[in-house]
């Protein structure tokens, strides 16, 4: 760390290790492997109609962040030269700081909320700062580089690429999201590596603490000394499924990075880690949005599986009454010709049915009645085709131990 701040205020020049966070590789590359190994496992479970989900899901998302950018271009402010001119400075600075290209720069009416964001589309990189974060820092205009580069290290780091491999492994319980706050930890290390003073970035982070007035009066010392106590089982456990560290956290980092020593960071309840493994989460909406899909999931499933055991059930018996079909004929055929219902298959002139998916037997029992031995959704049941006279013809009741709701209309139940 010592290192970092030298670079930081003699050379100006950073090297791309000294700003990554020391288990941000390590993480990611956990999380390559079981993306890897979770990707294989989802291309072979459906023989490769993922790919067809996966292509469908990414022209969605092609279409929705479409209107994103839509939006910025029709409604934000472009940053140039000419247009916002010393915040496009501003971005220059930084930028040549980072050693990277400039991305498109948006000014967007923040309505109140702290923040910018990067994003990327189709091959282009944006930086969008929202306007209430600009005003806010009117008396230490610096501060807003701290924005600036923490979004730029987004983008510098490929963040923004790598969340589209690593998909899979980000709702995982605690790798995905450890892996999440690793990257806010990169990226606030370049917002402090932009700033000429480290409280500059130290003011800018405190201000999403405080709001766009308060944090003036922030003391930054205090609220970095306040990440040194030991959090209890829930503050813990909220943190471990988060995408971003505590705030008091964050801010316990730039400090010791900018005075060249460790944070004093209080430890995690052990007892949070368990927990945390077993619980659903969602990136960029946590333990939360993970119970909230959970819950509709639940409500779907209640509601659509017995719908779809009803549609096997009837389609096994719609099944069964098309094998039993030929031997219906074959008995009203013997009967109505001879008298008398058939003592055998063989009598009627048909072979022993040889069994299928649906059916794995057919016999003849006493008056002609045909016993159908199911197979399928319905295996061990009995549908039952009674014949019977009526009007000189004769037609077919159904009985047996299959639910009435399986039966066709055009199935009479006796």
């Amino acid at each position: 760390m010592r290192r970092l701040v030298a670079h930081i205020t003699e050379t100006g020049i950073l090297s791309v290790k000294e700003l990554v966070y020391r288990h941000e590789t390590t993480l990611r590359n956990i999380a390559l492997v079981l993306s890897i190994i979770l990707w294989l496992a989802l291309l072979i479970a459906t023989f490769g109609a993922v790919l067809i989900y996966i292509a469908i899901i990414a022209l969605f998302a092609v279409i929705a962040h479409s209107g994103l950018i839509a939006h910025l271009r029709g409604n934000g402010i472009r940053i140039t030269p000419t247009q916002m001119p010393d915040l496009y400075e501003r971005m220059a600075t930084c930028t040549r700081t980072l050693q990277m290209a400039m991305p498109d720069a948006y000014l967007v009416n923040g309505n109140g909320v702290l923040n910018a964001f990067a994003t990327r589309f189709l091959g282009r990189n944006f930086v969008v700062l929202l306007s209430d974060v600009v005003d806010s820092m009117d008396d230490r205009p610096d501060a807003l580089n701290f924005y600036i580069g923490h979004e730029l290290g987004h983008i510098r780091q490929h963040h923004l690429t790598w969340a589209k491999v690593l998909a899979p492994a980000m709702f995982l319980p605690l790798i995905g999201a450890a892996y999440s706050r690793a990257r806010e930890y990169t990226c606030d290390r370049h917002g402090l590596a932009v700033c000429a003073n480290p409280e500059d970035a130290q003011y800018g982070l405190a201000a999403l603490a405080a709001g766009k007035r308060r944090w003036r009066s922030v003391d930054l010392a205090e609220f970095s000394a306040s990440a040194a106590f030991r959090p209890g089982f829930w503050m813990s456990l909220h943190e471990l499924v988060g995408d971003y560290p505590w705030l008091n956290k964050r801010q316990a980092w730039l400090r010791a990075i900018a005075e060249g020593r460790k944070p004093k960071l209080g430890g995690r309840n052990a007892f949070a880690y368990v927990f945390a493994l077993w619980l659903p989460r969602i990136p960029g909406l946590g333990v939360a949005g993970g119970m909230i899909v959970i819950a509709y999931i639940a409500i779907a499933a209640a509601v659509a599986i017995p719908a779809y055991q009803d549609y096997l059930h009837r389609a096994n018996v719609a099944a069964a009454i098309t094998d039993a079909a030929p031997y219906q004929s074959a008995v009203a055929q013997y009967a109505m010709k001879n008298r008398v219902w058939p003592e055998s298959i063989d009598q009627v002139g048909l072979p022993s049915f040889a069994g299928d998916k649906s059916v794995s037997t057919i016999q003849l029992g006493p008056k002609g009645e045909l016993n159908v031995s199911l197979a399928g959704s319905l295996h061990g049941h009995i549908l039952q085709l009674s014949p019977y006279l009526s009007q000189g013809q004769i037609h077919w009741a159904c009985g047996g131990d299959v639910p009435t709701k399986a039966l066709p209309l055009t199935c009479t139940k006796d």
